[in-house]
């Protein structure tokens, strides 16, 4: 069934902190893969204006939405924030990707049309180590710790998919009601691991689509040697916490 025939109740939803150089863009690539949709960003306050763009860009888009998280930053407490507001609105689907077009929007209706036509599926995660998956731009240091955290997440805490750490994912809301994203414990991108394992705990089933990473082009990475290691951390308490 074509994807303008289904007619979902969608929620793309983007956490940002100082994205002003891709907000435009993102907004505009996200209407157009995904027309129905309302496009929710979580952004942290952000002083390079940001969140002001958004504002005045929903006085003539009503399918825009904002939460503005002040003197609160990071990963973890915006994609909890996002996750509770897809709940407690009563979304049929909520979609994340990165603030930064790393994500290809293109990607979202693929993705959403799977969960759409498979009702048993709960989380379809956007793969980058997939057959056809990619990524493009990321420096060796990136790229072996990425695959150091995707080992660890598939082999210590168990999880069915081979890319854990990435934020491109369609999520079914009922699945995460059943969860209940307020208590999610994470912080940063630990966070990303943390669902999975509880959706898993909760027999959610989750497939994998492949998609092609490009990294940033405009604006700079939140993702810091002390961030990655204080992610790590956090990946250590999920699986503890998982034991």
């Amino acid at each position: 069934m074509p994807l303008d025939r289904i007619h979902p109740n969608v929620l793309v939803a983007v956490c940002t902190y100082n994205e002003i150089a891709n907000v435009a863009e993102m907004t505009r690539r996200v209407f157009a893969a995904v027309p129905d949709c309302h496009l929710l960003f979580i952004d942290d306050h952000s002083p390079d204006g940001t969140c002001d763009w958004v504002r005045e860009a929903m006085a003539s888009e009503p399918r825009l939405r904002l939460i503005v998280r002040v003197d609160q930053r990071g990963l973890g407490g915006a994609t909890r924030t996002a996750l509770q507001y897809a709940v407690d609105q009563g979304y049929e689907f909520v979609m994340n990707l990165d603030g930064d077009l790393s994500h290809d929007p293109d990607a979202l209706p693929r993705m959403l049309a799977l969960a759409t036509e498979r009702p048993e599926i709960d989380i379809v995660v956007g793969s980058r180590y997939v057959l056809h998956g990619a990524i493009k731009g990321w420096p060796w240091r990136r790229r072996i710790m990425s695959r150091m955290v995707n080992l660890f997440a598939t082999t210590v805490l168990g999880l069915p998919v081979s890319d854990c750490s990435g934020s491109l994912r369609c999520y079914r809301v009922s699945a995460l009601a059943s969860i209940d994203p307020s208590t999610l414990k994470s912080e940063g991108y630990a966070i990303l691991e943390e669902l999975l394992v509880r959706l898993r705990r909760n027999k959610s089933l989750m497939v994998e689509v492949p998609i092609e990473f490009v990294d940033r082009v405009r604006g700079s990475s939140k993702l810091t040697t002390t961030e990655m290691f204080r992610s790590m951390w956090q990946l250590v308490l999920v699986a503890l916490r998982s034991a």
